[in-house]
């Protein structure tokens, strides 16, 4: 065997901003300094704002420096706009142009209730205008100076009004997202008697189709005892019981019908839809077994004149088992409670009696941060038919469906071949 040894490439190699000027706030801070860094290593000018002008040019005489460039640091508070508006002045007057705006002011994290006060409240808002009045800073800077090339606007308002942790949970520091699929996971054991050889069974299935999968990540056996011995993460969720974390991406192109004729591949159409937002934390769920996608699949699936049994292959978010589970419940497929029992033996593997995941899902085909765009690839491509060996046989209907925060917001669609027009 031949060790090949692979060097990493450079930011500037990747991204050349050689020419570009940045102004980025907040860069005194963890992630504004990261970006500022990163930015000069790409070859561009820097602009360091900050409410303390020495500290401003300190993180600016310590930035990395590419070819010409010229890096300074100004005084600039966004949460007071006279300072917003001198700082950018400053800025504009120490280098001339500037044609990139990295946003991260904060007024400071609000990691429990017991710093949320009056000020900070009031600080927090005025961060949020100071993003936007800088953004129409660079604009009219842009017009007016007639910037060449492109223009990018970035911004972090985290910590403002609706970041606040939740008066239940922001006091334990809870390990999110996993914790609170945990907690309800727990609920549903509890209150049906789902076991966790019950949550094994849809990663054991997930695998099974990720082995059919040249694309997926994780392509190895699976069975329910490795499941049940690999590493507790928030009990009764395992690590086998958790999304992969990956490199990854995709797309979509979506024309109308008529024009969807003449294209090279065949048209696959949007028969209905739907969503639907009931909460942000966990602690605001009435139920914590009941998701919003008992809405957004009734809807969607009223939309497009369909019901579940008419459905040929289902493809869902699975950050984590559970949300399998629960969301054949919601989604129609299964009784409330009955969802363990309906994914067992190898229900929704291949070969079982309903095809679930057949890319492998986020458990382990793919899951970049955010899985949501995945299930409808799959969705189209099994409408298609161009899935090879796990392709499912005489597919005209898919449901795809989508799931953000913790169990927060639900998205469905249903998607058919020319034959369901008809």
């Amino acid at each position: 065997m031949t060790n090949v040894a692979t060097t990493e490439p450079t930011i500037q190699q990747l991204f050349d901003l050689t020419g570009r000027v940045a102004l980025v706030t907040g860069a005194s801070g963890f992630l504004g300094g990261a970006f500022a860094r990163a930015l000069a290593e790409a070859g561009a000018s820097v602009v360091v704002g900050s409410r303390d002008r020495e500290r401003a040019r300190g993180v600016a005489a310590e930035l990395p420096v590419t070819g010409g460039a010229e890096h300074h640091g100004v005084e600039l508070d966004q949460t007071d706009e006279r300072s917003l508006h001198s700082g950018f002045d400053a800025a504009v007057a120490a280098a001339d142009q500037i044609d990139i705006l990295i946003n991260n002011g904060h007024a400071g994290d609000a990691h429990d209730l017991t710093n949320v006060t009056a000020e900070h409240f009031n600080q927090q808002l005025e961060n949020a205008t100071g993003y936007f009045l800088l953004a129409r800073r660079l604009r009219d800077h842009v017009v007016e100076r007639g910037v060449p090339g492109s223009v990018v606007i970035l911004g972090s308002m985290y910590g403002v009004v609706g970041s606040y942790p939740d008066a239940y949970e922001g006091p334990y520091n809870l390990r999110q997202p996993i914790t609170s699929y945990a907690l309800a996971a727990s609920r549903h054991m509890h209150q049906y008697g789902t076991t966790r050889e019950q949550l094994a069974e849809v990663a054991v299935a997930a695998r099974a189709w990720a082995r059919l999968n040249p694309e997926a990540f994780m392509r190895g056996p699976l069975s329910i005892d490795d499941v049940l011995a690999s590493r507790m993460i928030s009990d009764p969720l395992s690590k086998s019981d958790c999304c992969l974390v990956t490199d990854g991406g995709g797309a979509m192109v979506v024309v109308r019908a008529d024009r969807a004729k003449d294209m090279p591949n065949a048209p696959v159409y949007v028969l209905g839809h739907a969503t639907a937002h009931w909460h942000r934390y966990i602690s605001q769920m009435a139920d914590l077994t009941v998701t919003a996608a008992t809405e957004s699949g009734a809807r969607a699936c009223e939309m497009a004149g369909v019901g579940p049994a008419d459905v040929d292959v289902l493809e869902l978010y699975d950050a984590f088992t559970i949300n399998t589970i629960m969301f054949l419940e919601d989604l129609g497929f299964c009784a409330k409670g009955e969802g363990g029992a309906f994914v067992s033996g190898g229900a929704i593997a291949p070969g079982g009696r309903l095809p679930v995941n057949t890319n492998g899902g986020g458990l382990s085909c793919v899951h970049p941060g955010m899985y949501g765009i995945f299930p409808f690839i799959e969705a189209v491509r099994q409408v298609r038919g161009v899935c090879g060996e796990r392709q499912v046989d005489n597919v005209d209907i898919a449901l795809a469906h989508g799931n953000g925060g913790v169990f927060s917001s639900q998205a469905t669609v249903i998607l058919g071949g020319e034959a369901t027009l008809s």
